[in-house]
């Protein structure tokens, strides 16, 4: 089954090979400049320290600064929380409750109040969420943004980028509202959800905003245990070389956890067969 609402990402076809780079990044509405994309500019020191951070992130996600330099110790790593301070910044990640902050948040930009506190979810198309996480490449890294469903827990898209500005994830939304639309959307307060250029597409249907609570990383749950499931059962497993083998894996694991995985909290379904039945009522 192909995936349903697969945004343009940075990966051409091999039986495109043959043409400009400047056709086929026309093909793909992307930025030439995003094609020459070496994923960072790090040592390959650094890139081991930051493998270990982001595994022990994934498992211990209130570890700060101080816990984070003795684990590395721990492991045989000579470093200061200096060090580590910066590569958890690079790497957009900050133990806060236990939330992590891909993105900071804009005082010019709105933040609207939480809706879900005490809601009962008990329809597809309810409540919709976001969220930004990072994942690891040989040799360096990416962003991904995924929205799912909080009923079915369908992963309804997704998309990468190699920068944490919010145009991917603006256009992962509209392709994702041209499809159908839900009546709550929910975000984390980072700056590439509280732009108007975010919110204003979702008011303009209807769609009620609700964004987590300052350093409440239970606001967004269902998102937080996505990312796990992604990481330990896939980004761990197949070390990606580069973002079109990123984009590649990813979407093979999509597809298996929308259509494959079952779900204990679906009595044993997969999120496809709930969400497609839920919304063919």
């Amino acid at each position: 089954m192909t995936y349903p609402l697969e945004t343009k990402k940075m990966c051409i076809e091999p039986e495109y090979d043959k043409l400009s780079i400047r056709k086929q990044c026309a093909l793909l509405d992307l930025n030439r400049s995003s094609w020459y994309y070496q994923p960072a500019e790090e040592d390959p020191y650094n890139l081991l320290l930051m493998r270990e951070l982001d595994e022990q992130y994934t498992k211990t996600p209130f570890y700060g600064v101080r816990r984070m330099t003795i684990h590395l110790r721990n492991l045989g790593h000579e470093v200061g929380p200096k060090r580590v301070r910066r590569l958890l910044r690079t790497m957009g990640l900050e133990a806060i409750y236990p939330k992590p902050k891909l993105s900071q948040s804009n005082p010019e930009h709105k933040v609207f109040p939480y809706l879900l506190r005490g809601l009962t979810i008990e329809r597809c198309n309810q409540v919709w969420s976001t969220g930004i996480t990072y994942i690891r490449l040989e040799k360096g890294f990416v962003y991904l943004m995924a929205i799912i469903d909080w009923y079915s827990r369908y992963v309804l898209n997704w998309a990468l980028s190699t920068t944490l500005e919010a145009d991917f994830c603006i256009e992962a939304l509209s392709v994702t509202l041209a499809h159908s639309q839900c009546e709550i959307f929910n975000t984390d307060q980072g700056s590439q959800f509280t732009t108007n250029r975010f919110t204003k597409p979702l008011l303009d249907k209807g769609i009620q905003v609700s964004m987590d609570g300052g350093g409440r990383a239970l606001d967004n749950i269902f998102v937080e245990r996505l990312w796990r499931s992604v990481k330990y059962e896939k980004v761990y497993l197949q070390d990606f070389r580069a973002v079109s083998d990123a984009f590649q894996g990813l979407k093979e694991y999509f597809e298996f956890y929308n259509h494959e995985r079952p779900h204990q909290s679906l009595d044993d379904k997969t999120p496809a067969e709930v969400y497609l039945a839920g919304t063919m009522q």
